[in-house]
């Protein structure tokens, strides 16, 4: 990525994540809650899912987050908020454009649609950034002066009026539903029951694992989950078709959850690791051999280390 006109800066004023403050029958429904949620995304996800999840825009993201001081858990949710709306919102575009006229008038009203997108890319990335700040409004939310200094710095010439309409583009393409759950959610809320089924790990030190390697994660997001995908179908190759069907497991936020636990795990402990896996598959329902296969091509990716079985 070519160098970006300011300093990232380390995070500052952000309170420390806390466990065990919560009763079991809190945690229980959350929980409950988080599955049927994630159910509910994948039964209903678009055949483009991931399209904008890709590395050099999630490095942005993260990198802005950073300068703005902002939450793990913002520039998580700001990379899955951008990748749903540029979705919609380029569904929403190709069909007003193509609505009416001949070929050549399509054809051209497209074309002009598409340039136009690719000019204010950067104003949807920075709106959704800015949308999941104030989401996570305990913490430091980034306001619209922040936003057209940095737009500015980079070379851009928007206004304050161009970044409110779009956000206002953002939200009314998502119809406002924008408290959009990351995989980093998932590791919270796993890391906390995990705690009350007696787990003899420093949650903390898992936790800020966690958060490193799904940065990880996000940035090798393709060759993780093609290991993952080879590995299932057990094919060098797979066809066009297997790689369809594992879409629905590629955004599969609960098993990337349990997948970044047990990860996590094995570069702390690994004498704990199995054991962590068997409560994961307890708390989740998802078998002890998916989450085996999510943490192993993590670690393959992220770390070098390569586990050949869960014994």
């Amino acid at each position: 990525m070519n160098r970006l006109p300011f300093k990232t800066k380390r995070f500052t004023e952000i309170p420390c994540t806390m466990f065990g403050m919560a009763t079991f029958d809190i945690l229980e429904d959350i929980l409950v809650s988080l599955a049927s949620e994630n159910e509910q995304v994948l039964e209903n996800l678009s055949v483009h899912a991931g399209c904008f999840k890709q590395p050099k825009v999630i490095e942005l993201i993260f990198l802005l987050t950073e300068h703005w001081c902002q939450d793990c858990s913002t520039k998580y949710q700001a990379v899955e908020l951008l990748d749903r709306f540029m979705i919609l919102y380029i569904k929403q575009l190709y069909k007003s454009s193509t609505e009416n006229g001949n070929l050549m008038e399509i054809t051209e009203a497209w074309a002009s649609a598409k340039a136009s997108l690719c000019k204010r890319f950067i104003l949807y990335l920075v709106s959704c950034i800015q949308i999941t700040s104030k989401l996570n409004f305990h913490y430091h939310i980034i306001t619209s002066n922040a936003v057209i200094q940095f737009l500015r710095s980079a070379g851009y010439s928007y206004t304050k009026k161009d970044l409110l309409q779009s956000e206002m583009t953002v939200l009314k393409t998502l119809d406002f539903h924008i408290n959009i759950q990351s995989p980093f959610t998932f590791v919270e809320m796993l890391l906390e029951v995990l705690g009350y089924n007696g787990c003899s790990l420093q949650l903390k030190e898992v936790y800020d694992m966690s958060a490193m390697v799904l940065d990880l994660v996000y940035l090798l997001r393709n060759p993780i989950y093609d290991t993952v995908l080879k590995s299932t179908v057990e094919l060098p190759t797979p066809s066009n078709t297997q790689r369809s069907k594992f879409l629905v497991v590629k955004e599969d936020a609960m098993l990337l959850g349990t997948g970044i636990i047990a990860a996590s795990t094995y570069i702390i402990s690994q004498n704990s690791w199995k054991q962590v896996m068997e409560h994961l598959s307890n708390i989740t329902a998802i078998t002890v051999n998916s989450i085996f296969e999510m943490c192993s091509a993590i670690l393959k990716h992220c770390t070098g280390f390569t586990v050949m079985t869960i014994e």
